[in-house]
Parts: C-alpha cells; sequence; structure tokens
C-alpha cells in the first residue's frame, strides 16, 4: 500500500482539480543551478549521475494506482524488467531547450514549476532534469556559464 503521505497528496490532487483536465500542478519542486563562470560539467557525465541516483532510490520510479478491489491506494516500484521505456531505458526523462533573453528562461522555469503534464504517478515518471542551454545547444556537450 501507499505510504499515508503519499495518499493525502494523491487525494488531494484529486479533491482539488479534475484528473482528467489539471489546470496547475503545485507539487512540482524544480531546483536550479547554475555553473559558475569557469565550470563545465559533461552531460554525459550527469546523465549516468541521474541514472544511477534514481535507480538507487525506489522513490524516484515508484507508481501509484488505486486498487478498486482493496479499496486502496498502491504503490509499486518500477524496474526495467516491467516497462518499456522510451528514454535509452531510463525511470527519467531529460531534455534540453535553449533561452536567449530573460523573459523567455524565466518563462521555461514558470513551466517546470506549473505544468501539471511533466510528470506521470501512474507510470513512475517522477523525475526528470531539463537542460537548459544560453543561446545554443553545446556541440561538445557540455553545459557551461549560463547554461542551467
Amino acid at each position: 500500500p501507499a505510504s499515508f503521505a503519499q495518499a493525502r497528496i494523491w487525494l488531494d490532487e484529486r479533491i482539488r482539480f479534475d484528473p482528467q483536465k489539471p489546470q496547475v500542478a503545485i507539487y512540482n519542486m524544480p531546483f536550479v543551478y547554475r555553473l559558475q563562470s569557469n565550470h563545465t560539467l559533461s552531460i554525459k557525465q550527469l546523465h549516468h549521475a541521474l541514472h544511477l541516483t534514481v535507480n538507487k532510490h525506489p522513490s524516484l520510479h515508484t507508481s501509484l494506482h488505486f486498487d478498486i478491489q482493496k479499496n486502496q491506494l498502491m504503490q509499486r516500484v518500477i524496474t526495467h524488467e516491467n516497462k518499456n521505456y522510451n528514454n535509452n531505458n531510463d525511470m527519467f526523462s531529460i531534455i534540453e531547450t535553449t533561452y536567449e533573453t530573460d523573459e523567455q528562461l524565466n518563462e521555461i522555469l514558470r513551466d517546470e514549476k506549473r505544468n501539471p503534464h511533466l510528470f506521470h504517478l501512474d507510470q513512475g515518471l517522477v523525475f526528470r532534469c531539463h537542460i537548459i542551454y544560453y543561446k545554443q545547444i553545446s556541440s561538445n556537450h557540455l553545459l557551461s556559464h549560463k547554461d542551467l
């Protein structure tokens, strides 16, 4: 069964919002990190580190569904064996976009916080990484200053 906290959040979203037409996400928790001007970060190494982290922590790949027969919210840890993944067999998503102005950056960040379609609790997709490049996507696969 799901924990009390999981059940409370799941139920709260169904009471406040129509699950078929959610309007705003209230539980998205974005974390923004901007690199220092003299630092870079390998996208390949970031992907590998995130993969290890998600695999290590079951809460980052757990689905929730309501079992009608038991009349109870259930959780299930999703593994590579019981799900067909679209993103290189990962249990999280990584997307890459660019921005040129502060307004564009603010819009991207606002969408990350409020978009109700970024995560899928019923599929166990509860973690994602959004890489935001300043002006262009790096050809050397490195993040640098002004990239997020």
